[in-house]
């Protein structure tokens, strides 16, 4: 007797070692739709990821452009011409589009910077943002 009471007292109690779920409760499911999307909002959404995931093709348009060899000759021909202080945008041409012409300016910039490098040709400037002049050396 003292042994069945023994394992008795052993187990598991209820509250301690074992807790009841209680009664079942009645759930319920409610379906509401979180969002309305036509057919053509679905299929713009689709379009939008496919094109997110496509690679871009860019093609860049051919400029024209004034080569560092032109500028150079351009500059080393009106140098030769003129023997006064010229201010470096005087020896480009007038008929330049817009396009060209910032090109023209950079090339005989750098053109007027490798022959004064060269010692053929000297640059002054006045102040900051002034007119570049060129003169023969």
């Amino acid at each position: 007797m003292r042994e069945a009471g023994a394992r008795l007292m052993a187990r598991d109690r209820i509250g301690r070692d074992v807790f009841l779920r209680g009664s079942p409760e009645g759930l319920r499911v409610v379906r509401k739709p979180r969002w309305e999307a036509s057919l053509y909002e679905l299929i713009a959404a689709y379009g939008l990821v496919k094109a997110r995931a496509m690679p871009a093709v860019h093609i860049v348009a051919r400029r024209k452009v004034m080569t560092l060899d032109e500028a150079l000759d351009l500059v080393a021909r009106m140098v030769g011409q003129r023997l006064e202080w010229a201010s470096l945008q005087s020896f480009l041409p007038e008929d330049l589009e817009p396009d060209h012409y910032r090109s023209a300016v950079a090339s005989s910039f750098v053109a007027a910077l490798e022959l004064a490098r060269q010692g053929r040709l000297q640059l002054a400037q006045d102040e900051a943002f002034a007119p570049l002049m060129v003169k023969a050396a």
